[in-house]
């Protein structure tokens, strides 16, 4: 390519991109802009409400959880007792 087609191009990429700038500064770009905020902002509230309802659940599982685990100890610790307990009563030493 020789040096004028790059000084177009060159003039050509300027113009075009402060066409861009203003097309993008105006009023109507600000609105656009503005909904689309809104809508992310929308997203957003809805994603942060089902995470929280994800926490919930996982609170509710792991409490849950805590509680199978917490009533197997005792179980065990029982049925360890009861194992003690009759090893001692049927060994006479």
């Amino acid at each position: 390519m020789k040096l004028p087609g790059k000084i177009a191009l060159f003039i050509g990429g300027t113009v075009f991109g402060s066409a861009g700038f203003k097309l993008l500064a105006s009023k109507d770009a600000r609105k656009v802009y503005t909904h689309i905020t809104a809508g992310a902002l929308r997203c957003k509230d809805q994603v942060m409400h089902d995470v929280e309802t994800v926490q919930e659940s996982c609170s509710d599982i792991l409490a849950d959880a805590k509680a199978i685990n917490e009533a197997r100890a005792a179980k065990e610790e029982a049925a360890f007792i009861e194992d003690r307990a009759g090893n001692e009563i049927s060994d006479p030493s």
